[in-house]
């Protein structure tokens, strides 16, 4: 007897397929689960992070308000508004939104705001280092996931209840 390889019967084949594609779904599954069950946990990472570096740059404009005055007076040259407001309103975002990115209460709000403040500085400087911009980037595009995906199931956003259009 001559033995039959896939090649030579339809069916074999045909059985070898499908059990490869049915092998191929039930792994792209099980990684579906885990990147699910990844989400809420990779979101809160990505809140903390982005939160605790505005905050602290918020802490430092308040340190010392009058080199902040100064600063938004000689070196951000921020569009449309006068130094103080700038200051002011740069300030309260920085340390108003990352609280609010931390606990996932208007997350999405949250993380849409302090992308403002992220491109605003980086629109304000005249000259902005490679590195600097290079962080400038991770923060707006971990706050872009954030706005679009939501602050996951570890928010209190999870615990309001939602709302009837």
């Amino acid at each position: 007897m001559i033995p039959t390889t896939p090649a030579m019967n339809p069916t074999l084949s045909t059985s070898l397929v499908r059990r490869s594609f049915a092998r191929l779904l039930h792994g792209r599954d099980a990684l579906d689960r885990l990147m699910n069950t990844l989400q809420s946990p990779a979101a809160l990472l990505a809140r903390l992070f982005v939160a605790q570096v505005f905050f602290a740059s918020g802490l430092t404009k308040l340190r010392d308000w009058d080199i902040t005055l100064s600063l938004f007076t000689d070196e951000y040259q921020v569009p449309l508004l006068s130094p103080e407001v700038a200051a002011w309103l740069g300030t309260a975002g920085e340390l108003g939104l990352p609280v609010l990115l931390v606990l996932g209460l208007g997350g999405r709000f949250a993380a849409l705001g302090l992308s403002v403040v992220n491109v605003t500085a980086v629109v304000s400087l005249a000259e902005i280092a490679p590195a600097a911009m290079q962080q400038h980037i991770t923060w707006g595009v971990l706050l872009a996931g954030l706005a679009i995906f939501g602050s996951g199931r570890w928010s209190l956003d999870t615990w309001l209840p939602a709302k009837s259009v």
